[in-house]
């Protein structure tokens, strides 16, 4: 099912992530899938994430969705020109998938494969416009497609920017493009984020606040210094730091974000980071567990 159908009903979406395997077997990450169908609404699934190289984000969306999960199709314009772009776009569609995330791409230098060659032929504005485009039954060339798709068109968003206008401005040009629904970058700092929901709330469209689930104090103080638009706390790092249950706290401090921000935004996406089995007791400590039917 689109999310857009799903926001039009007026549900609290949740999504997750589902990362394609160095290789062929996918095994691992179906049973991860598997721990949290009908519990979530759909999945990203990643594309060479890290520029590394992985099984590729369609054929692991066709998976999922012959699992009976919802893919979310991530994007991106690091590898594709506007032909390849739009081909894979098409054949997303013809094998049932709905959704996409339309993503720039990470620069190939922080990868596996730092000598390739990076296309960037579009960018992730252009493409949320291509994708439009498309739905409107012509390519970018002007010729009329045989059969277009009807794809729900999703962008991301950094509330911690500083500043930040220049992300607003971003956004407001991925709208005007395309963009249908918005997914951020970790959310900790609560206050930030509800002067960000503020901001942008003339702007109508569902946002999905990024939930990223803390592993130890080290890697707070990681995502600070590396990470561009997330800030954790200072109060958030001790008590990690403090902590003698890192899961059990990680879990607890990620159940009370998704709590404060439950009624500022319309879901929030997950993003476990290796650590996918714990997603069920976060979603339980939410509250948000029994809110759908397992499957």
């Amino acid at each position: 099912m689109k999310l857009t159908q799903l926001f039009a009903d007026g549900r609290f979406v949740i999504t997750s992530e589902a990362g394609p395997p160095k290789g062929v077997d996918t095994t691992k990450m179906l049973e991860e899938v598997a721990l949290l169908r009908g519990r979530v609404d759909a999945f990203n699934v990643t594309d060479q994430q890290s520029s590394v190289m992985r099984l590729g984000s369609l054929a692991a969306s066709h998976l999922l969705k012959q699992q009976g999960a919802e893919p979310i199709f991530q994007l991106t314009c690091r590898d594709r020109n506007r032909i390849a772009l739009q081909s894979d776009l098409l054949s997303a569609y013809a094998l049932g998938i709905e959704n996409v995330l339309c993503l720039t791409g990470d620069y190939v230098s922080l990868g596996d494969h730092p000598g390739a060659k990076p296309v960037f032929d579009l960018d992730s504005v252009s493409l949320i416009h291509t994708i439009k485009t498309l739905c409107e039954g012509h390519d970018l060339a002007g010729n009329e497609l045989m059969g277009k798709p009807d794809f729900c068109i999703g962008a991301v968003v950094s509330p911690g920017a500083d500043p930040i206008e220049p992300q607003i401005i971003k956004m407001e040009n991925k709208i005007e493009a395309g963009a249908q629904f918005f997914q951020t970058q970790a959310v900790y700092d609560l206050d930030q984020f509800s002067d960000f929901m503020k901001q942008v709330k003339h702007l109508r469209v569902p946002i999905l606040g990024g939930i990223i689930l803390l592993k130890s104090a080290g890697m707070a103080r990681f995502m600070n210094r590396n990470v561009a638009g997330v800030y954790v706390p200072d109060n958030l790092i001790d008590k990690m730091d403090e902590s003698t249950d890192k899961v059990a706290t990680s879990i607890e401090i990620a159940a009370e974000l998704i709590k404060a921000i439950k009624d500022v935004c319309q879901g929030v996406h997950i993003m476990a980071l290796g650590w996918e089995k714990w997603v069920p007791d976060l979603l339980r400590e939410a509250g948000l567990w029994d809110r759908l039917s397992s499957s």
